[in-house]
């Protein structure tokens, strides 16, 4: 058993590139993931990848940049 199974991760920049990989990779480990970033229509595709595996995913379009 995995150390992350059963447990919840956020993760920002979740839509693509490493955020879209580490969120997945928790999702191999066995959390559940909170995926959060600009373009909803990419995190719409990561969390559908997160849910094929098992996980549950929420979405959440949002800018954390401080302008």
């Amino acid at each position: 058993m995995s150390q992350l199974e059963g447990k919840k991760a956020i993760v920002t920049g979740a839509s693509r590139g490493i955020g879209r990989e580490i969120a997945l990779e928790f999702a191999r480990q066995g959390a559940d993931v909170a995926l959060l970033a600009r373009n909803e229509e990419l995190l719409n595709s990561a969390a559908q990848t997160v849910r094929e595996l098992g996980r549950t995913a929420v979405v959440e379009a949002v800018d954390v940049t401080d302008e």
